[in-house]
């Protein structure tokens, strides 16, 4: 659950942690910020989907697992009733996993080459712009750019479903029926957020969209385009109002770089970067504080990572189990868990309002974060500016008095505080079903148009074609990645990594737990590898191999499955990071983050692009090593102390 209390000074610990999957890579000046909001963060419920939809073609799927988490939290679990409902909906998958879409929408899957739905995506928009099946009127209308891209798409090497086949490996005959049948009904076209995980992940939001807008069903329930379905919990849940939430205040200091980038912030201090069409400078960063998080789950290139680390002179973490950054750290705060203090809790989308009790009391010498800070606050002198002299429970009692004064002021009435509490939870006000995106703006582009430059749905940008970025031009665009199976690097690497998020746990946490540890074989994460590819290489179930490529290496236990595409290997990021053996692996413990590389996934936005990699798998023959990620470190003359 978000914690509220844990927001003072502008930072956010929450049990999930998006940091990876966080940083959603947005295109600027397309929808702008109001209508990127609406696709991208609300979305249609899967109520109007299954009454008004009759084929969703999922880039990506719709992953079943994916859709029990949410940021605060879901305390209503009903995606198993919410997707049965959809039994009249076609759905197809294009993904090169077969259980990226949830068993409940017996999806056809179309399995594909990793990194290639942009191409099958331009290649659907070329059917509709060649034969006739484009909506004009709605490009006419809502859309500018139409012809910039529509001069891409046909001419120099035309985007034909055929030029698709070759990168994708979807055969030429079933693209082309596909973009007839999406323009013959009523189509939603969803793309996941894993879709930006790699390199040039902004054409894939983009061409999705561009897509959508050509089948002129934008704004409409249950049509149009969706994006982080099967990618999150809350995509397309009621909407309520405000929360009781802190004042985040103003941060004096502007500078900043994005998230994914902090390597090289510490490898280059003094050089700049580019980001959305500036130029970002790194600091020359001497100290760290690192509260909520852990960096070796999230970033990539673990090796390069850890080399960064020692560049500052002190690192200080706040944590309450010793993660991969806590052991990397100078200085460990212990923080405590949700279960050893008072909060509230509520989450994006969630229909409650969650009193958060205190279970146990703190571990040792574990405090809140917020005394944390007060202390820090007070050896700086501004100890009452911080705290406005409340404590924790004071706060509590101060955010639900204002939120409750705010409701008031709407027409709805919330109990007391103390009824709250002692009640445990109280059902959200002013719940109501969230409209098809941009449903105002097509109902009236005069009276509502968009945040972008010309007012409408921009598939051509003439400001981001005026950054002059060549990794992402002003449409959607095939962009030819560095890795993926038509590189020449394949010669060398020629499995294709997956590393989506897992399945037994909420990205790395309570990796340690029963749950996550029966996902495990050797007590190492699984690699799912085709029975094909499992042949040639001598493989079979059980069999502990080391993955590996110029980056780096790690062990994980082979399962074998046909659920994957021939070329394609999947393990699921979480694992703790564990090199307590590099004579061996990089991680003993299967870690895919020492695999993927560390690079923006373009210039524009300089997202996380650590969904994929090419590498290559060989059994592992030799003793197996003790895996030691979830022991404390040693330190001169002491122990750890270790949460049991």
């Amino acid at each position: 659950m978000h914690r509220f209390l844990n927001s003072i000074g502008g930072y956010t610990r929450s049990v999930n942690n998006y940091s990876n999957a966080a940083s959603e890579v947005t295109l600027p000046r397309i929808l702008g910020p109001a209508g990127g909001h609406q696709v991208f963060r609300q979305g249609m419920s899967w109520k109007t989907i299954a009454a008004n939809t009759d084929l969703i073609v999922a880039f990506g799927g719709v992953r079943r697992s994916n859709l029990a988490v949410a940021p605060g939290g879901l305390s209503e679990h009903r995606i198993g009733s919410e997707l049965s409902a959809l039994h009249n909906v076609e759905v197809v998958s294009i993904s090169p996993l077969a259980d990226d879409a949830a068993s409940e929408l017996n999806a056809r899957w179309v399995p594909t080459i990793p990194g290639t739905d942009v191409a099958i995506m331009l290649a659907m928009t070329w059917v509709l712009v060649t034969e006739g099946l484009a909506d004009r009127s709605f490009v006419d209308r809502y859309v500018a750019g139409a012809d910039m891209v529509e001069k891409y798409l046909t001419g120099g090497v035309a985007k034909t479903p055929e030029w698709a086949a070759e990168l994708s490996g979807v055969p030429a005959d079933e693209i082309r029926t596909l973009a007839r049948r999406m323009a013959s009904c009523r189509t939603l076209v969803t793309t996941s957020w894993s879709l930006q995980r790699i390199q040039y992940g902004e054409q894939s939001l983009w061409a999705g969209l561009t897509l959508a807008a050509y089948l002129g069903q934008i704004g409409l329930p249950g049509r149009g385009f969706g994006h982080g379905y099967g990618s999150i919990g809350d995509a397309g849940k009621p909407l309520s109002g405000p929360l009781p939430t802190l004042r985040q205040g103003r941060n004096e200091v502007s500078d900043f770089i994005p998230c994914a980038r902090i390597v090289d912030m510490l490898e280059r201090p003094g050089e700049s970067g580019d980001f959305n069409g500036h130029r970002l400078s790194y600091p020359d960063t001497r100290l760290i504080y690192w509260v909520g998080g852990n960096p070796f789950h999230h970033h990539q290139d673990l090796q390069r990572l850890t080399r960064a680390l020692a560049k500052p002179d002190t690192i200080v973490v706040h944590e309450p189990f010793w993660t991969g950054m806590a052991k990397h750290a100078d200085i460990v705060l212990p923080a405590t868990l949700t279960i050893e203090r008072d909060d509230m809790g509520a989450g994006r989308g969630d229909p409650y309002l969650i009193a958060m009790k205190q279970v146990v009391p703190p571990v040792g010498q574990a405090r809140d974060d917020y005394d944390i800070f007060g202390d820090l606050a007070s050896r700086l002198g501004v100890y009452q500016e911080f705290t406005e002299r409340r404590d924790s429970a004071a706060w509590l009692r101060k955010l639900y008095g204002n939120w409750q004064q705010s409701w008031r002021r709407r027409g709805h009435e919330v109990p007391d505080f103390d009824v709250f509490w002692e009640t445990g939870n109280i059902r959200l006000p002013g719940l109501r079903e969230p409209d098809p995106p941009l449903a105002d703006f097509v109902a009236d582009p005069d009276k509502h148009p968009l945040n972008t430059p010309s007012g409408r749905i921009e598939i051509f940008s003439e400001t981001v074609a005026g950054f002059g970025y060549a990794d992402c031009p002003g449409h959607a665009a095939w962009l030819e990645p560095e890795e993926w199976l038509g590189s020449e690097l394949a010669q060398r690497f020629p499995l294709h990594l997956i590393a989506n998020q897992p399945a037994r746990k909420l990205h790395s946490q309570l990796d340690m737990g029963a749950h996550s540890m029966a996902g495990k074989t050797h007590g190492r994460e699984r690699v799912r590898v085709h029975p094909t590819d499992c042949a040639s290489r001598g493989l079979s179930d059980g069999d502990v191999v080391r993955i590996f490529n110029d980056r780096g290496s790690c062990l994980a236990a082979v399962e074998s499955t046909v659920d994957v595409r021939v070329g394609v290997v999947q393990l699921s990021t979480g694992a703790w990071y564990d090199p307590s053996r590099p004579d061996i692996a990089t991680c003993i413990h299967g870690n895919p983050n020492v695999l993927t590389t560390d690079r923006g996934t373009s210039s524009l936005a300089q997202g996380c692009t650590g969904q994929h990699a090419l590498v290559e798998i060989s059994r592992y023959t030799g003793e197996l090593p003790a895996v030691a990620a979830f022991d404390p470190p040693s330190f001169a003359g002491c122990v750890a102390e270790r949460r049991s």
